[in-house]
């Protein structure tokens, strides 16, 4: 999560750098004269490397943006490659190397994500702009900076065992309480560059707004070295996390994700995919056995022309007595039948959770879909309840304080990185 950054300089108070109130600028300042082009000690970002990552973000969102949104998505673009490259620099300086094997491993279970080959997943990525290049520079700069991390951060933090156990003595004492999934984008700020930051972090908060993928904005902005795994966070309390997130948490529903909250150190915009109570069988954990039955119609159907059908398929699944009679039922309509007998409840969407929750064993829900993809009912054949949990173990815990300061090490080590490298702009 986020940590306190140190500040611009030397001095206190709250102006360290004892900058005068009335500041007069000489010239006019023009962010977009300067081109994207970065020599980073000695590394060279081209503009055809800023493009080609830039349609990878725009790509994995697959959205339409302004072209004043275009060119403040192109900046951030710059800047993560201007830290991707001190990265990858800083492995080499420590002999970290990463394998080519590795890196076209991970190319391939990216590839797998979107059901593609990876030569499949090559020519999507040319025919959007981008090139399997510039992915696979992104993979090298989180394999290496995690290999840099392993080997110069994560031996030198200490979890204490008596930290552990009272992290644990403390669940046990808040039995009941909700825990959240949750995932973060945070961006990091200064005194001197709040305002940009904030603005930056509102414009990503509405690109998620209108659509865009949390996952993919979390891999291409997040300063935090969640920023790998989609910024998940993993199941938290609202206790472990900033106020200001703690306070806003218990409020949201699955789904939702905050405006950029100010943070120490930053903003985060958090978004919430589940909750739960701790150390509490939560019936979401049920695992069903499902028989899924699909109506389809003529491609040109209208919602009109498929309502009688659509009604007399409803009737006849909720008349239905039991799984056993729902072959009979679908060969009436000349439905599809699909059986899946590993699903929980917790992985369907909202609205059929609520249902499966309050249904029997042969009971189906209401029908829903489209007339243009199929209208569907699950028919529920059997559950299996969950056990009582016993919580998170003391290896769970200790990994979970572990990765958290070595995530408050790392951006202070990237964050010093930034200081001391020489990067022109051409």
């Amino acid at each position: 999560m986020a940590q306190t950054d140190d500040g611009l300089g030397g001095g206190g108070g709250d102006n360290p750098l004892n900058l005068p109130n009335d500041v007069q600028i000489f010239g006019k300042f023009d962010p977009h004269i300067r081109k994207a082009n970065a020599i980073v000690n000695g590394f060279i970002i081209t503009d055809t490397d800023v493009d080609q990552r830039l349609n990878l973000v725009l790509a994995a969102n697959n959205q339409q943006v302004s072209p004043q949104e275009k060119d403040q998505l192109r900046l951030q673009v710059l800047r993560n490659l201007i830290d991707e490259t001190l990265e990858i620099q800083e492995a080499k300086a420590n002999d970290v190397s990463v394998p080519q094997g590795d890196i076209d491993q991970t190319f391939a279970r990216v590839s797998s994500q979107f059901k593609q080959s990876p030569d499949q997943f090559a020519a999507y990525l040319r025919a959007k702009g981008s090139s399997p290049q510039s992915i696979k520079r992104q993979i090298e700069g989180e394999l290496a900076w995690q290999r840099v991390l392993g080997r110069k951060v994560e031996p030198f933090v200490n979890v204490g065992d008596d930290e552990v156990k009272g992290v644990i003595a403390r669940l046990k004492a808040s039995k009941g309480t909700k825990e959240f999934h949750v995932g973060e984008i945070f961006l990091s700020s200064t005194p001197a560059t709040d305002a940009q930051v904030h603005a930056n972090a509102d414009r990503v908060f509405d690109q998620l707004k209108k659509g865009g993928s949390f996952v993919a904005y979390a891999r291409q902005y997040s300063e935090a070295s969640t920023a790998a795994v989609g910024g998940d966070l993993g199941w938290v309390r609202a206790e472990q996390l900033p106020g200001a997130i703690a306070q806003v948490l218990p409020e949201m529903q699955p789904g939702q994700v905050t405006p950029p909250i100010q943070v120490p150190g930053g903003y985060s915009i958090i978004a919430l995919s589940d909750q739960r109570q701790v150390l509490t069988a939560d019936p979401r954990d049920a695992v069903l056995s499902l028989r899924q039955v699909t109506v389809t119609f003529p491609k040109g159907t209208t919602q009109q022309t498929a309502s009688p059908r659509v009604a007399a398929f409803a009737e006849a699944t909720q008349k239905m007595a039991g799984c056993g009679a729902v072959k009979d039922v679908a060969a009436k309509f000349n439905a599809e039948v699909v059986t899946n007998d590993d699903i929980k409840v917790r992985d369907l969407p909202l609205p059929l959770q609520q249902q499966m929750l309050s249904m029997s064993v042969g009971q189906s829900t209401s029908p829903f879909g489209s007339v243009e993809e199929g209208v569907r009912v699950l028919v529920l054949c059997g559950r299996d309840d969950p056990e009582q949990t016993n919580g998170p173990s003391f290896d769970q815990v200790y990994n979970q304080m572990e990765e958290q300061r070595v995530n408050q090490r790392a951006r202070r080590y990237l964050r010093d990185l930034r200081r001391d490298a020489v990067i022109e702009y051409r």
